[in-house]
């Protein structure tokens, strides 16, 4: 290896070389290479076969991103990227971005690429094949250039354990039970294994101006394979299987049978899926974006485990990081979201498939995992009390829409229920998985999951669940709105919902929230806001026109809300920190929080069910969608960074597509056409339609109550047996009452009007198995009516 040329510099002997390429031998020279990353969320499209095909396939910039193998959780490639070799030079088309994008219409997601430049024109159309792991690549050049291939696979995390070689006329890559294998229809040559950074192509190219290396091996690092194709048009294949042997086998095989076959089944396919969309839309440009949406959300679909949708085939600033988690794992949330997206779509089959991986991926407890690879693998383990509401939210409506029930559906809802009923109405973490408390969007969630899942409960569960909610929607105002703060007087609003309340409290809305992406800072609870609370009407549970929503909405405009050029668009919360930096740089832990194309549609919503114009908020959805109609997690609002992509109101570097806002803005334009949110149930509706006073207060730590109205049933419950330690007035007349069986692994003591008559306050504590509490509390009897004065909690410090 001593005549080897150093990565990165011209050879002193390359003019005395021959022209013709020298097999490929020998281990690259600087291993590890770089450290590998994923490629970038900016994408184009994302695309599959519906058959018995397992990959998935995104692209952006011009090129393949990311490939998933054999389900949506398993990305295995970083990229696959395109050049052009001549005479004159070489040309990087990734950094050049002179292209269009095209496919034969929104719901047919075969993806044209159009290369175009002063002396040259390529075109690449991407084609999964439906009945082979294998992703086929028609190629067309003209011009005076060669066609260069670079294939980065990132099989393992940091490349551990891994090797990429070449073999013959093939580019092959494996690491334990993945392989991928790259062959074309035509001759190849030049071709290379080496390490990116360092002997890629990229680095031959950048030193020579052409192909010159050819080394036989790469291992254990960031690797690269490159090929120079010998014809200006053929056919690639990227086989991916457990082996080599079975990848090259596969990628041989379609070479052999062509893409026209492969072609005519995949465009059968989703014609067939497709054609049968319902889509109402004002103008062509809506309805366009509105079938695209519903194929995102279809491509998201695992066929390995299928209803299992995740939530984006991407990598939130993938090219600065190499985690193995990314979005490709399925959020309960999200894909419940999906699915009513689906619903409002007519595709209720798609629907019923998320439902019963749902059934099949419930934990003992009855609660879903925070998010899971699509086989039922947990990644992140937190509970957020909505990802156990919203399957039950979805049983009910796909019962609402007459669809036959799914077996375990029954068992699948009370033993949800019965952990909402346990640990709400505080979350472990709030629906931006940060904080607890409790939280209106959350509580929303859960009240409404209570009253729709409550037919499949025994008679006492029912009575127990619906209690539970009436309580719990009757105190919403109590727990989650403030009154008298400097932020009220300065917009001139009487209070407002807060993002949530934290969960240690006694009864007041105080303390301080700390912002999680902004390195420990903190904020008032009083002060904090966000669109959470937009829940509440499109639930059912309270008015649009009701005066804490406008309330609120007049302080989100004015705190959340930023004009961008292509519509006014939403922070998650002030203060936020999820995003880039100002100078652009990727968000790594902390950040300047961006806007969220989804709360727009979340926004509408209001403005619709408030019988306001809802049309700005889909047309700014639609502006800020990708080249190629996908809809990112967020947009830029800072100023043009040119050299990093970023633009005012374009998509920055989260992810993208983001199925949450692809349902959002699918969910949005329904409602648009029936008056209706797709969320909306008719059994909660019907119930919360007029105020409905609760008959009982449920007291628990996280929730406790200050004060109980006169004629109310007071009970004290916990998850866990206790003895009840209790007094009057200054503990007066102390005793002890033990706690009862309630339903859904619930104990309590239950004080009835009678038991508190006479009396001006409850004084308590519990004692349990570990033994006494060590607080006291105290419950101010009938003085105050929540009833009548529900925006009367003052923020307190």
């Amino acid at each position: 290896m001593t005549d080897t040329p150093t990565p990165g510099t011209p050879d002193p002997e390359l003019s005395t070389k021959t022209d013709q390429p020298q097999p490929a031998q020998g281990l690259a020279p600087g291993a590890p290479g770089l450290p590998p990353t994923w490629a970038s969320s900016d994408k184009d499209f994302v695309t599959t076969a519906l058959g018995a095909s397992r990959v998935w396939v995104t692209g952006g910039h011009g090129a393949l991103n990311e490939v998933y193998w054999p389900s949506t959780g398993e990305p295995q490639i970083r990229d696959l990227t395109f050049y052009l070799v001549g005479e004159s030079g070489w040309v990087d088309l990734k950094r050049e971005r002179r292209y269009v994008f095209s496919m034969p219409k929104p719901y047919l997601p075969l993806p044209t690429i159009l290369h175009r430049g002063e002396d040259y024109e390529l075109t690449l159309e991407v084609l999964p094949d439906p009945v082979r792991d294998v992703v086929l690549i028609r190629y067309a050049l003209s011009g005076p250039y060669r066609l260069v291939v670079l294939l980065s696979p990132h099989l393992t995390p940091s490349g551990h354990d891994s090797a990429a070689w070449v073999e013959g006329q093939r580019l092959l890559a494996a690491s334990g039970e993945r392989a991928v294998a790259l062959l074309a229809s035509g001759p190849m040559t030049y071709l290379s294994a080496g390490y990116v950074g360092f002997s890629d192509g990229w680095q031959d190219l950048s030193a020579h101006g052409r192909l010159t290396w050819a080394y036989g091996r790469a291992e254990n690092g960031n690797l690269a394979l490159t090929a120079e194709l010998g014809e200006p048009s053929g056919l690639i294949a990227l086989g991916f299987a457990l082996n080599v042997q079975g990848a090259q086998g596969l990628a041989r095989a379609s070479l052999a049978e062509g893409d026209e076959a492969a072609r005519r089944a995949f465009l059968h396919a989703w014609e067939g899926w497709g054609g049968a969309l319902k889509l109402d839309a004002p103008t062509p440009e809506l309805e366009a974006e509105a079938l695209l949406s519903a194929t995102v959300l279809k491509i998201h679909e695992d066929r390995a485990y299928p209803g299992a949708l995740v939530a984006s085939l991407s990598i939130p600033w993938g090219d600065t990081t190499d985690t193995l988690g990314g979005y490709h794992l399925v959020w309960p949330r999200d894909a419940t979201l999906a699915a009513f997206g689906l619903i409002a779509c007519h595709q209720r089959e798609d629907a019923r498939r998320v439902l019963a991986g749902f059934i099949a991926n419930q934990q003992p407890d009855g609660h879903w995992l925070q998010n899971y690879y699509p086989d039922g693998r947990g990644f992140w383990h937190g509970v957020q009390l909505d990802e156990t509401a919203f399957p039950v939210l979805l049983a009910a409506k796909l019962r609402e829409e007459g669809e036959p029930e799914l077996e375990g559906t029954g068992d699948m809802v009370r033993r949800a229920l019965a952990f909402v009923a346990r640990t709400g109405p505080t979350s472990d973490q709030d629906r931006w998985e940060e904080n607890a408390g409790v939280n209106p969007f959350t509580l929303g969630v859960a009240i409404a999951a209570l009253v729709a899942g409550s037919g499949w409960l025994e008679e006492e569960e029912r009575h127990h669940a619906l209690g539970l909610a009436d309580d719990w929607n009757e105190r919403l105002e109590s727990l989650c709105y403030v009154t008298g703060t400097p932020l009220g007087r300065e917009l001139g609003v009487d209070g407002y919902y807060v993002r949530l309340a934290p969960p240690d409290r006694d009864g007041t809305l105080t303390g301080q929230v700390t912002l999680q992406n902004r390195e420990g800072q903190g904020i008032e609870a009083s002060a904090l806001v966000s669109l959470d609370f937009s829940y509440l009407p499109r639930l059912g549970l309270r008015s649009a026109t009701d005066p804490r929503i406008r309330n609120t909405v007049r302080v989100v405009d004015h705190l959340l809300a930023e004009e961008t050029p292509t519509g006014t668009f939403y922070h998650r919360y002030n203060g936020d920190g999820y995003g880039e930096h100002d100078d652009g740089s990727a968000y790594d832990g902390h950040g300047v929080g961006r806007l969220w194309p989804l709360l727009s549609g979340e926004r509408g919503h209001l403005a619709l069910q408030a019988g306001e114009d809802p049309m700005p908020y889909l047309d700014a959805l639609l502006r800020c969608s990708s080249p190629g109609g996908l809809l990112p997690e967020q947009v830029w609002n800072g100023p043009p960074i040119p050299e990093r992509g970023l633009y005012p109101g374009r998509p920055n570097g989260s992810a993208m597509p983001l199925l949450w806002a692809h349902a959002e803005f699918l969910k949005l334009l329904h409602a648009t056409q029936t008056g209706r949110p797709a969320e909306l149930l008719r059994e909660v509706e019907k119930r919360y339609r007029e105020p409905l006073p609760a008959e009982v207060r449920h007291w628990r730590p996280a929730a406790p109550v200050p004060h109980l109205e006169p004629g109310l049933l007071l009970l004290i419950e916990d998850d866990r047996p206790f003895t009840l330690h209790f007094g009057f007035d200054g503990w007066q007349e102390a005793q002890d009452r033990e706690a009862v069986p309630l339903p859904f692994g619930l104990w309590g003591v239950t004080f009835s009007p009678g038991d508190l008559e006479g009396h001006e306050t409850l004084d308590f504590t519990r004692h349990t198995a570990a033994g006494w509490e060590g607080q006291d509390h105290h419950v101010r009897l009938g003085q105050t009516d929540v009833r009548t004065s529900l925006a009367a909690r003052t923020a307190q410090g």
